[in-house]
């Protein structure tokens, strides 16, 4: 069966945005408080604009001395990110996610975004329907019964 992102990977769900005048400090702190590694930045229209994830604010901020307090989302999200839509099929998330070497994708639905898919999302949906497959055709093989 194929898994589509939504429902079969991730649940629609009203998704935190940070606008890019928010310092990094500001940010950082609703990751902690919401236990999320990535966040969707907005503009003033509330338009996705980018994407912020904890690997930018190590390697964009911590590891060049930027100072979180004065240092801006606008100037260190990564800009225009890809997206995927709630009907992509997670096996081609995956694959586009594994290619780019992306963690974080945000899934769009009429210009809004519903859901934020991981790369660990998309390997728990991949582990499910290979187990399923492998019950399925356990009960096709041995019958309803097997490994009762």
């Amino acid at each position: 069966m194929q898994r589509k992102i939504i429902p079969d990977v991730v649940p629609r769900r009203n998704i935190r945005v940070v606008k890019e005048q928010t310092s990094i400090l500001e940010c950082a702190k609703v990751m902690t408080e919401i236990h999320v590694a990535a966040m969707i930045v907005v503009d003033d229209a509330g338009k996705l604009i980018g994407i912020l994830t904890e690997r930018d604010m190590v390697q964009r901020v911590l590891a060049k001395g930027l100072d979180p307090v004065k240092t801006t989302v606008g100037k260190i999200m990564t800009p225009n990110p890809d997206t995927l839509a709630p009907d992509d099929a997670a096996l081609d998330a995956l694959e586009l996610m594994t290619s780019r070497n992306y963690r974080h994708l945000p899934v769009m639905e009429n210009g809004r975004c519903v859901a934020m898919v991981s790369i660990r999302d998309l390997y728990a949906a991949a582990k499910a329907g290979l187990e399923e497959d492998i019950r399925e055709t356990e009960a096709f093989v041995f019958g309803d019964r097997y490994g009762a």
